[in-house]
């Protein structure tokens, strides 16, 4: 692979602004994920469709972004690093439109795929370009810099989407995107325009891309429609799982022995990219899987409006854009496995203190664990993403990143189908055991029905009251069995992380750095 042309860092306003440009789009990205997140069960009753058919939204923009983005090595020796992320962003911008746009859910998850396609390349070349505007010494910062507006976004995300369903209309949730994106790519190209990486002509590597989209669609089909379809007990799961596994397996044949694969794996021969790739892609699935549990908790069972929900969930975003330049700092004196340590134990104890929920619990109560988990946050993309680019000359920065950030928003979309699934489903398990308890013959049963008899209800109101009590409890019980299963898990990963060579504890983005 020819390296890049070399170019100086940046200094003074043109660093601070290209600083900012390039994070704009990434924010912009990053809010698209969570904006949706507390807006779902608006856009789920303005379609006329169901929560788990919402869901949708997200799932379909994570599984075409994850599909697109291991493609941006490949494309940025194609186009250029610079010329590659304008379109990107422009196109996005373009997309986010149709969103908002569409007159039927088809049409939304249609243009969501559009724009999860076009959005691949710009978190890994806004990270590579981001890396390339600092010196060596102050890339520890740079990512600091970077992966601050990922903090910003889910603090701003669940408010603005929230009040936006509440106040507007669902679309504006999408046409926000427009003029964050036209700002962005104008001011990315006023500063970037004579940084652009060369391109040479490569063939396209048809199969292997045929193959990617094969296994990765089929697999999140199979995990979305699994509960709907009674997940192996039907023959379309099956079959699409038979695909998965199958095009999984050809696509790493034929990418390992192909002359230009469109996605480099021999990054995989890295130790220390396997190990922060794998980390990172498991605790992003357990966060995203809470992060969109806990909303759909609070508005389909505790009685949360979509702004409520957003602004309880806002606090994450606090203790991460407070320590992540006190991390940046510190990461290249630190060793990055200790500092992701952190982050583990943090996380896990947010997990731990979620799982201790009931019905009964106020606002305070729910808000405090995800401000906590804002200092979770700030402790795991920096120093993960340190190790796994650690010793890469800037030539391989936009696969890696390209690559690892696959892993990781893959990971998220398969968190997601999961958690949803798993939790309406022992919620339906608990919400019939708790059922058999009510009968004629048990006395907390029957002292609860003559209360509400004796408010004034009807037999028939005061049974529907006891089904809304049961179903409350049922939901809580079942989330707190998914977040005691996360946070062991968010502890085991103390063990992995540890793989990982020491060298990592700075990220080696010179031109010396290994090939």
């Amino acid at each position: 692979m020819n390296a890049p042309a070399s170019h100086p860092p940046l200094s003074g306003t043109k660093l601070l602004l290209g600083t900012v440009a390039l994070s704009l789009a990434t924010f912009m990205n990053v809010l698209d994920t969570t904006i949706a997140n507390v807006s779902i069960p608006a856009i789920s009753g303005d379609l006329g469709v169901s929560s788990s058919q919402g869901t949708w939204v997200i799932t379909s923009f994570a599984v075409a972004n994850a599909i697109a983005v291991p493609l941006t090595g490949w494309l940025t020796q194609r186009f250029g690093q610079v010329r590659l992320f304008i379109t990107s962003v422009l196109l996005f911008v373009l997309a986010s439109l149709l969103c908002g746009l569409a007159p039927n859910l088809e049409l939304l998850i249609a243009f969501r795929v559009l724009q999860g396609l076009v959005a691949g390349p710009m978190i890994p070349l806004s990270q590579a370009l981001l890396l390339s505007s600092y010196p060596p010494v102050r890339s520890g910062m740079a990512l600091a810099m970077w992966s601050m507006t990922t903090m910003v976004a889910p603090v701003i995300g669940p408010i603005l989407g929230g009040w936006l369903s509440d106040n507007v209309s669902w679309p504006w949730i999408f046409y926000i995107n427009v003029p964050f994106g036209l700002l962005a790519a104008w001011a990315t190209w006023r500063i970037y325009q004579d940084r652009d990486s060369p391109t040479r002509q490569l063939p396209i590597d048809k199969i292997g891309l045929v193959l990617l989209v094969l296994w990765v669609g089929a697999l999140q089909i199979m995990l979305d429609k699994g509960k709907e379809l009674d997940w192996f007990n039907s023959g379309e799961i099956v079959a699409l799982g038979l695909v998965a596994l199958v095009s999984f397996v050809l696509f790493l044949v034929w990418e390992l022995t192909e002359a230009h694969p469109v996605v480099d794996l021999s990054l995989f021969t890295r130790r220390n990219f396997v190990t922060g790739t794998l980390t990172l892609s498991v605790a992003y699935s357990l966060f995203f899987g809470g992060i969109l549990i806990i909303p759909l908790w609070l508005q389909t069972q505790m009685g949360y409006t979509a702004t409520l929900a957003g602004l309880t969930a806002a606090p994450v975003g606090i203790l991460a854009l407070l320590l992540s330049p006190v991390i940046g700092k510190l990461l290249p004196r630190l060793d990055a496995r200790a500092i992701a340590s952190v982050s583990f134990v943090v996380l896990a104890t947010v997990s731990f203190m979620r799982a201790g929920f009931t019905t009964g619990a106020d606002n305070f109560t729910v808000m405090l664990p995800q401000i906590v988990l804002g200092a979770g946050m700030a402790t795991l993309f920096l120093p993960l993403t340190a190790i796994l680019l650690s010793g890469l000359h800037p030539s391989r920065i936009p696969a890696a990143s390209g690559l690892s950030n696959f892993c990781r928003i893959t990971a998220g979309a398969f968190g997601a189908s999961i958690a949803t699934t798993v939790w309406e489903d022992r919620t339906t398990l608990h919400h019939a055991q708790l059922v058999e308890q009510i009968t004629p013959f048990h006395p907390a049963a029957t002292q609860a029905r003559d209360g509400l008899l004796g408010a004034g209800l009807s037999p028939e109101q005061s049974l529907a009251t006891l089904d809304r009590l049961v179903t409350g409890q049922a939901g809580v019980l079942a989330a707190n069995e998914y977040f005691w299963l996360s946070g062991f898990l968010f502890l085991s990963l103390l063990a992995l992380v540890w793989l990982a060579r020491p060298q990592a504890r700075a990220v080696a983005v010179g031109p010396g750095a290994d090939h």
